[in-house]
């Protein structure tokens, strides 16, 4: 098979390309015929299916049927008829709207065919060839108009391909036929060059065949590489000048079984074998000897070949040592510094190190380095933050360690002079080896030989050592230092990148945390959970809050602001400030977000001013009023996610909130708000986007996860709610912060409040005094009668002498606080005064003052409401001093 297709004669060769020649003609042909009969069958296909069509279409009784009230029973029959006789694959008719009133599956009748026919309505017949599930086919549409020319309806008739299809079956017996017979005159004629040829070489005289010979053997000795003939008995019948150097043969070698030439025993093998052979590699005394053997024919002897390659062995591995060293290098450019974490970059670089530079490694940095600080070369401790190794039961100090090293350490001269030191045998080094003589000789017993110490520098600041260990390698060598100090340099740059971020994130995280609430207020009203998650890529601007209002009212705020760093912390504390501003004049949450929303733009606009292109667009936030009295809770928000509640009974909804557009992008627009009635025990659970947007996770899956984390929570404490919710909804980590703040509702009992409507009237003063100070006793708080009767005898006599109608009076015991509010129909807000001693008024709110915690003043739909309130605790009561008094 071998000669057939690589013939060795001219004549045999010129038969090969003949018989190619006939092939590629026979396929040729072929290919051609079956184009044009693919071709003439789509041709006669489209003019069936045409003939077909037109037919039936210009039927007798066609158009009349189309216009019948039933067109499938009458088209239908005929329609199969006509497709059984014409051997076509359907024939279908169809309403000029495009329903079918005929087809081959009844299941089809009946239903709409989205084609557009529009030039066959118009009379012009419509032809496609498309590929069906029986293959290729042609469909062709004609339209039926009946006495006045208005098309009725249409016919459409589809015919496949390979019903017309044949012509190559019958032509291929011919076309082979014909490739047979050159084929047989190809043969012949190749008999005959052949024939020709061997004449010619009997021709050859014997001194052409004497000077071919000597050509032949001149040029086989003059080659730079060994040749050896061998018979089919493994006897030596020829060998070079080149062959007898090499493997130092004898003058009288030819002849000899190459078993007694003095080989070695696996050379001497293979070249007696006759087996073939690449490129393998023998030692021939200092030599190395690359054979390749080739057998000529069976048992007619082989040929080999020998390449002396003793200096090209040791080229190429020294090539293999600088490409190891090469890969090593991208290897470490590649896989170290992936992160900005310090830790993990100094495992990177002992990962890459590990096994294929060092058997273990060891990395170590200043400790003002770990805290993100600058290092200051005053003090060269150092931790040992990763460690990698072949072994993990090597004597090297674990991670953790706080390192100090003596001044004769490898360690410390490479921290002093800034250059990788190498230590070419432990044992022997007693600088090293003085660290700590204990330790030091369980790591030379262990079997670490060597070891290179080189110094973590970048900007000119050493940030640590990296230390590289030998044990089953062979020992570090001075052309080790330059890839080592290339590792070292690579890392020390990350690290320092990883160092600064650190920093910054540390400046952030700080800057953060002070503007979050250190400690959420203990209230009646309601019992708080809250979690704070900064996202992985950095500090952000969500926040959270909790404000106490007078009459026991509570504040719940969160807020977003889009984006991370210092900016959005920033702007996330000067919001949280301006909220606590906005919540001290107890402003509705609507007007609240208002003044936000107005803020923010004035923000904007003072930073465009000052070029600074950094924008606060895209803050949101969610502020929400709750009145334990009434259980009344009010909401309003502004691009934010709405609320979760979490009933009594363990449901959990996710209440209508209107939204308005972010802070900052509103426009003026009036911001809605919404009042739901909450019972003593519910959930309110308000949160950032962070907690339910993820990548590749709509937001409508993560409402319906923090449902179903929700529902699971029932009887658990705020705290487990919150950390169960964050456990069910960023379980892979989240790339956004989280603010989280869960709130569990009380009510005030009613004998907690007491409430009067005073007329308008000032005789009605003393009466409703006397009604508190019952109550006041009531409660039992009988010393805190007298300040109470001062405060709301001003209070109610002011509502009288300056308000109107409606005039009311409550009174709140809440906790260690007693709250009387006077609220009338008016919008006139007091302000304090200093009276002079000649003054005859302008001492009655100065007095409330005096004798209240806090007192003020907040707006309602009707009116205002004055408040003052009092501490219940120890020492706490109002001071009388510095009110100016009458000297009697």
């Amino acid at each position: 098979m071998p000669s057939l297709l690589k013939p060795r004669s001219v004549a045999g060769q010129v038969f090969l390309l003949q018989l190619v020649v006939v092939l590629l003609l026979i396929a040729t042909a072929v290919v051609v015929l079956v184009i044009q009969d693919r071709n003439r069958a789509i041709q006669e296909a489209g003019d069936r299916s045409l003939v077909a069509a037109e037919s039936f279409a210009n039927a007798p009784g066609t158009a009349e049927a189309m216009q019948s009230d039933d067109p499938t029973a009458a088209l239908q029959p005929h329609a199969e008829e006509v497709r059984r006789k014409t051997g076509v694959d359907y024939v279908v008719a169809l309403s000029p709207y495009g329903f079918r009133w005929t087809h081959p599956d009844p299941d089809q009748i009946g239903k709409h065919v989205s084609t557009s026919y529009d030039k066959a309505l118009e009379g012009e017949p419509h032809q496609m060839t498309f590929d069906s599930s029986l293959g290729k086919a042609v469909d062709s549409t004609v339209a039926v108009f009946d006495d006045k020319g208005t098309a009725v309806g249409l016919v459409t008739v589809g015919v496949t391909v390979d019903k017309v299809t044949g012509v190559v079956q019958h032509q291929l017996p011919v076309i082979f036929a014909c490739g047979g017979a050159a084929l047989l005159l190809a043969a012949g004629g190749s008999a005959l060059v052949s024939g020709r040829l061997r004449r010619q070489t009997r021709g050859l005289g014997p001194v052409e065949m004497t000077r071919m010979y000597e050509h032949h053997d001149a040029v086989l000795h003059a080659v730079r590489e060994g040749v050896i003939i061998l018979d089919g008995f493994g006897s030596l019948l020829l060998v070079n000048d080149e062959a007898r150097r090499l493997l130092a043969l004898p003058p009288e070698a030819e002849g000899k079984p190459v078993t007694a030439l003095g080989l070695s025993p696996a050379l001497a093998g293979l070249l007696g074998s006759g087996r073939a052979a690449t490129d393998k590699v023998f030692l021939a005394g200092d030599t190395l000897l690359a054979v390749n053997v080739r057998p000529v024919g069976p048992k007619e002897g082989s040929v080999a070949t020998l390449r002396d390659t003793t200096e090209l062995r040791a080229l190429a591995g020294r090539a293999d040592v600088a490409r190891g060293r090469l890969q090593l290098l991208y290897e470490a450019g590649t896989r170290i510094g992936t992160t900005l974490d310090m830790k993990r970059t100094a495992e990177e670089l002992t990962e890459v190190a590990v096994p294929r530079f060092a058997d273990f490694a060891t990395v170590e940095l200043v400790e003002p380095v770990l805290r993100g600080e600058e290092p200051t070369g005053a003090s060269r401790e150092m931790r040992r933050i990763a460690a990698a190794g072949i072994r993990d039961d090597a004597p090297l100090h674990s991670v953790g360690t706080l390192m100090r090293y003596v001044p004769d350490n490898p360690v410390t001269i490479a921290l002093t002079t800034g250059r990788p030191v190498l230590v070419p045998q432990l044992a022997l080094d007693d600088g090293w080896r003085g660290q700590d003589p204990e330790r030091t000789g369980k790591v030379v017993d262990y079997g670490i030989h060597s070891m290179i110490s080189v110094p973590l520098q970048a900007r000119g600041q050493v940030l640590g050592v990296v230390e590289f260990w030998r044990s089953q390698q062979d020992p570090f060598e001075p052309d080790d230092l330059s890839p080592a100090e290339e590792l070292a340099t690579r890392a020390a740059v990350c690290i320092d990148n990883a160092r600064r971020y650190t920093r910054e994130h540390t400046t952030a995280v700080t800057l953060q945390r002070s503007l979050l609430p250190g400690s959420l207020p203990e209230l009646s009203a309601l019992e708080v959970g809250h979690r704070y998650l900064p996202a992985q890529a950095g500090v952000g601007g969500d926040w959270y809050d909790v404000i106490a209002l007078p009459g026991a009212r509570v504040a719940l705020v969160v807020g977003d602001v889009v984006g991370h760093g210092l900016h959005a912390a920033a702007t996330m504390g000067r919001l949280r400030t301006a909220v606590h501003n906005f919540a001290a004049l107890d402003l509705p949450p609507d007007e609240l977000l208002l003044h936000l929303d107005d803020l923010i733009t004035r923000i904007d606009q003072d930073a465009a001013a000052q070029g600074n292109t950094e924008a606060v667009t895209g803050a949101t936030c969610l502020y929400a009023v709750y009145d334990p009295v009434s259980g009344r809770c009010v909401f309003a928000r502004a691009g934010h996610p709405g609320p979760a509640l979490v009933s009594p009974d363990g449901s959990v909804t996710f209440p209508d909130i209107p939204v308005a557009p972010p802070l900052g992008v509103g426009g003026g627009l009036p911001v809605e708000t919404a009042e739901l009635m909450l019972p003593a025990g519910s959930r309110l659970v308000l949160y950032t986007d962070g907690l339910v947007e993820a990548r590749g996770r709509d937001i409508d899956v993560g409402l319906g996860m923090l449902r179903e984390a929700l529902a699971r929570t029932d009887g658990a404490s705020l705290d487990d709610t919150c950390d169960a919710v964050l456990d069910a909804m960023l379980a892979a980590g989240s790339h956004d912060d989280v603010a989280l703040l869960v709130a569990r509702t009380r009510l005030l009992d009613p004998e907690q409040v007491a409430e009067w409507e005073v007329p308008d009237d000032p005789a009605a003063v003393p009466r409703i005094r006397a009604e508190a100070t019952r109550r006041l006793e009531a409660w039992g708080l009988g010393e805190a009668v007298f300040t109470t009767e001062l405060i709301l005898s001003e209070l109610v006599t002011n509502a009288i002498r300056y308000g109107a109608s409606p005039i009311a009076l409550r009174l709140l015991r809440d906790h260690d606080s007693l709250i009387c509010e006077v609220g009338d129909g008016t919008s006139t807000s007091p302000h304090l005064r200093r009276a002079t001693l000649t003054d005859e008024g302008g001492r009655g709110l100065f007095l409330v003052a005096q004798l209240s915690r806090r007192w003020g003043t907040r707006y309602t739909d009707r009116g205002k409401i004055i408040w003052a309130e009092q501490a219940l605790d120890d020492g706490a009561a109002g001071s009388l001093s510095g009110f100016p008094m009458a000297d009697w």
